[in-house]
């Protein structure tokens, strides 16, 4: 049997501020030019959004169905595939020396599209995988309500967070390190608290839970570093659209689980398994890579 976390009206609001705030935070240094630049240079950019949108999600709905998995996992982990890039694909993709232009242009472009691509992408491809598809369908979803989660939690955060930036660049400067620091530490600890109150019954499928996600991390991150590839992009780039493919947004994962799946916890720990493991594997690599400097590439200014 499934077990159950439960979560009041006022703690799912708390993760939805939550949430809002680390959006506001990280948009206060984006500017119209992140979005602009998809058109001026697109090449990059669309190679990496494409393999977030639409590689990602298709190979994690064959991923899923080839290998059998439980369906909530499968779902959980379609859920996280369907997300926009985190948060933190940015600062990885500095200290990856990657082409940190193109990072911040797929985070922006990315946050804006899910509003309508995460949703569809999500139930495409949980009502094509015949093992998730009963799951699915048995779990009312009002999509009038999920809208107003992604404007309250993502859209309206984010164009406050730039126009403020804007208005106050230098505070902007100022301040967007601690939000970032505040957002994750309070988002971890949420989930900590979460997770625990049902921690014995979840270490009864602890292993299946590390393997899934860590496989489907290195789908993600693989996917992002062979579109780069096939496209003929330079190792700047590259590096910055592998790291964006590979980070994806788990708390807006969890903000959508938390409001609209309360009692579905294996979905609930694959997003809060890989908001912890992107950053530990996100952390590593940049690592590597930043000891192989790839010459002059762009910042963000």
């Amino acid at each position: 049997m499934e077990p159950t976390l439960h979560f009041g009206s006022d703690q799912v609001l708390l993760l939805n501020c939550i949430l809002a705030i680390m959006i506001f935070g990280v948009s206060v240094t984006l500017k119209p030019a992140d979005f602009s630049r998809v058109v001026r240079a697109p090449k990059a950019p669309l190679a990496g959004l494409f393999a977030q949108f639409v590689l990602l999600p298709a190979l994690t709905c064959a991923f899923t169905w080839v290998l059998d998995i439980e369906p909530t996992l499968a779902l959980g982990m379609m859920l996280v595939a369907a997300c926009p890039g985190g948060t933190f694909s940015n600062i990885m993709t500095f200290l990856a020396r990657g082409n940190t232009a193109v990072s911040v242009s797929m985070t922006a472009v990315s946050s804006v599209g899910s509003a309508v691509l995460t949703p569809f992408n999500f139930a495409l491809y949980a009502n094509l995988n015949p093992n998730t598809q009963p799951l699915l369908q048995s779990i009312a979803m009002n999509p009038v309500h999920l809208a107003g989660l992604f404007f309250g939690v993502l859209i309206i955060p984010l164009v406050l967070g730039m126009m403020c930036g804007q208005r106050w660049p230098a505070w902007a400067r100022r301040t967007e390190p601690g939000f970032r620091v505040f957002s994750v530490v309070t988002l971890v600890g949420f989930v900590v608290v979460a997770v625990g109150q049902n921690l014995n019954t979840l270490m009864s499928y602890l292993g299946v839970l590390v393997a899934v996600v860590i496989g489907h991390n290195t789908l993600a991150l693989l996917m992002g570093y062979l579109s780069a590839r096939f496209a003929q992009l330079n190792e700047a780039d590259t590096r910055a659209i592998t790291l964006e493919v590979g980070i994806q947004n788990s708390g807006l994962a969890l903000a959508i689980l938390f409001t609209f799946f309360p009692n579905q916890t294996s979905m609930m720990a694959v997003a809060a398994f890989w908001g912890i493991w992107h950053l530990i594997s996100g952390g590593l690599l940049s690592w590597l890579w930043n000891r192989k400097p790839v010459g002059e590439v762009s910042r963000v200014e």
